[in-house]
């Protein structure tokens, strides 16, 4: 599969803690509008298919497994949840390849896995990571409705973001 003027959408977060599993929902909002639909199971399959553009992924957390596929990609988002700390409600920030050391065993960074990426790969893409305000993160599938309002302006900012020129 040649991907290299694809884009990949990289969610992730915990899909039984409410806002947590925001990304979900916008991989979601990208699939309807590209007129396919995905099933909650979907995420256990890897990397799919949004448009011919577009592919996405889905993972409690980020793995280092993913650098692999980011090498193939021009574009990346990531996309996961943050809370009150972070004051935007959408706030976007450029993803750098640094290593960080994480002393939790299963945490990684959207900068270690571009890190990684270059290291393993010799090429990294461009990335971008969007982290949406998450309000409620007891357990439940459902998302808050003032996260929920979110979405459709989240989309259109990655849909902008992944037209510009890359030059």
């Amino acid at each position: 599969m040649d991907t290299m003027n694809k884009n990949l959408l990289v969610g992730y977060g915990n899909l039984d803690r409410g806002d947590d599993g925001i990304a979900w929902h916008i991989l979601c909002y990208f699939a309807r509008m590209n007129h396919c639909k995905l099933n909650r199971d979907e995420y256990e399959v890897g990397i799919f298919s949004i448009s011919n553009q577009l592919d996405g992924w889905f993972n409690l957390q980020l793995i280092p497994e993913i650098a692999e596929n980011l090498a193939n990609y021009e574009k990346v988002v990531f996309i996961d949840a943050h809370t009150i700390e972070i004051k935007e409600l959408i706030h976007i920030e450029v993803v750098k390849p640094i290593f960080q050391y994480s002393p939790l065993t299963h945490h990684i960074t959207p900068s270690t896995c571009l890190s990684l990426c270059k290291e393993l790969y010799g090429k990294i893409p461009q990335a971008i990571l969007i982290s949406v305000r998450g309000y409620q993160f007891d357990f439940s599938h459902s998302l808050s409705p003032q996260s929920k309002r979110l979405i459709p302006i989240t989309c259109k900012r990655i849909q902008t973001w992944l037209c510009e020129d890359s030059s």
